[in-house]
């Protein structure tokens, strides 16, 4: 174990416990409105959680608080298993997923926001756990890490390793020079986000419900929604869907961006090159894909999942290809339509897309925006090179040189993704997907992303994959979520020796 400081380590797992517990707790009263026997079931997966949590925290005093890298890359990862393990006592302890296997998949699925599910019925799960479902989502959205980095001091803990294993994206922009200061921020930001999205959909003619649930995954671009049709159910009313459609977008941006915005400083949102590509890069496929539906559009085929469109009109054929490609470039994971029924093209554009990603300090996943910019231009950088061998030029973003350590990482990342891709892809095939299903899985566990292609289309989901191929997959969605290094750096013989 080298000179790992495990008594931290374990004390900081039993604070994320005692708080996975607590929130637990906030789908009481939801099961107790509806008079649902699914109450005792919560109320005692808390206690259990909250109890493990303290014991962890209590019989564990450190001789130093002092987090290195080592300590923070660890409590990270195990962080979000003890979430993930403790998160499914809910659904086990009521018995509405009875199985271990699919309670962990579905458990993780929303910690790590990515909206995959193995449920076949979802409008028959009592309302208690459905909400425990969405806030699921909503509590890895921003990662409790986060959270907890602004209750540490109380602890006598500095957080700032912690922030840079858990915060997306190459680096972590700071809101404010105190990381507990900036974890506030951002929080005080993600709960508004939620808390105004809640009420324009109560506004729209969602019941109160449908409202929070939608809300929560929304915000977290999570993808878990209380209709088994997804967010189709509410095809008949465009305004619930531009809703969700403003709020995907908002919350595939960059937070920093968002605080900014909030703040009245709009330039430095409009000056953000991210910002741009993200915004022009909807846009611009979102048309292509409207074109496609209303001009080559097979009639035979059914569009939606479960009302179906004439397509010939202009604002429903607009409005479901933004709806779609927002779902997937955030990585949210609603669904309006199934977009494999758009033609083999259409279909081959949103599987690109499974490897776009968000805005990095986002609570998007993927490879996220800002990396395919920098990954582009050192490109395009090496055309010039080869005919000017001598000069100097650096990669520059938002006007600034680039540090050639973060194109570095910002390369190793790329590969190591794709390689982890295509072994994934080989490994669920063997795991007795067919090969079209295989690729969607891999692509869209690893991209945290919900819904992907073949038999894991928009309207299907992945109850039917071996008990294998779901821990693979949640296995990927751990590794997508903590942005690859920070799980499999736990995984190599020198993490583990002495310095």
């Amino acid at each position: 174990m080298g000179n790992l400081n495990l008594k931290l380590v374990y004390r900081f797992l039993g604070v994320t416990a005692i708080l996975n517990g607590l929130f637990m707790w906030l789908a009481l009263p939801v099961s107790i409105y509806y008079d649902e026997t699914a109450k005792l079931g919560i109320l005692n997966a808390g206690i259990i959680t909250i109890t493990l949590g303290a014991l962890l925290y209590f019989f564990n005093k450190p001789d130093n608080n002092n987090i290195h890298k080592k300590e923070g890359y660890l409590i990270v990862t195990l962080g979000w298993l003890t979430l993930s393990f403790t998160g499914m006592l809910p659904y086990l302890l009521t018995e509405t997923i009875p199985s271990v296997t699919n309670a962990f998949f579905e458990t993780i699925s929303g910690y790590s926001t990515t909206g995959s599910s193995i449920l076949t019925d979802i409008e028959s799960m009592p309302k208690g756990i459905l909400f425990w479902r969405s806030a699921t989502h909503w509590i890895g959205g921003m990662g409790i890490i986060v959270l907890t980095i602004a209750i540490l001091p109380l602890l006598g803990i500095g957080g700032m390793q912690l922030f840079m294993a858990e915060a997306p994206g190459p680096s972590a922009d700071k809101l404010h020079p105190r990381i507990t200061d900036t974890a506030k921020r951002l929080w005080l930001i993600y709960v508004l986000l939620t808390a105004v999205e809640f009420l324009l959909l109560k506004v729209a003619g969602m019941t109160w419900f449908d409202a929070i649930n939608h809300a929560m995954a929304t915000v977290s671009t999570g993808g878990f929604s209380t209709k088994n049709a997804s967010v189709a159910h509410w095809n008949d009313t465009p305004l619930i869907q531009y809703i969700i459609i403003f709020f995907m977008f908002i919350a595939g941006t960059n937070f920093v961006l968002t605080y900014f915005a909030l703040k009245g400083k709009v330039r430095k949102v409009i000056q953000s090159e991210e910002f741009k590509y993200y915004l022009f890069g909807i846009i611009g496929i979102s048309a292509i894909v409207a074109v496609m539906i209303i001009f080559f559009q097979d009639p035979n085929l059914q569009t939606t999942i479960e009302h179906p469109k004439v397509w010939g009109e202009v604002e429903s054929a607009i409005r479901h290809s933004l709806f779609s490609v927002i779902s997937v470039v955030t990585t949210t994971g609603f669904v309006t339509a199934d977009f494999t029924m758009w033609s083999f093209f259409v279909t081959a554009i949103f599987f690109s897309l499974f490897f776009l990603g968000g805005s990095a300090g986002s609570t998007s996943g993927g490879v996220k925006i800002v990396r395919h910019i920098i990954m582009l231009k050192n490109s395009f950088l090496e055309f010039k090179k080869s005919l000017h061998p001598n000069a100097i030029i650096p990669v520059r973003y938002d006007g600034k040189a680039v540090n050639q350590t973060i194109i570095f990482n910002v390369l190793s990342f790329f590969i190591l993704y794709m390689l982890i891709f295509i072994i994934g892809t080989v490994v669920l095939a063997l795991l007795g997907l067919d090969i079209k299903s295989a690729l969607g899985a891999c692509a869209s566990s690893l991209g945290n992303i919900g819904p992907a292609i073949g038999s894991v289309s928009p309207v299907d989901n992945f109850n039917h994959l071996s008990a294998g191929a779901k821990w693979f997959c949640s296995f990927l969605m751990l590794i997508g979520r903590l942005e690859l290094f920070t799980v499999l750096i736990l995984l190599t013989p020198f993490f583990w020796r002495k310095n």
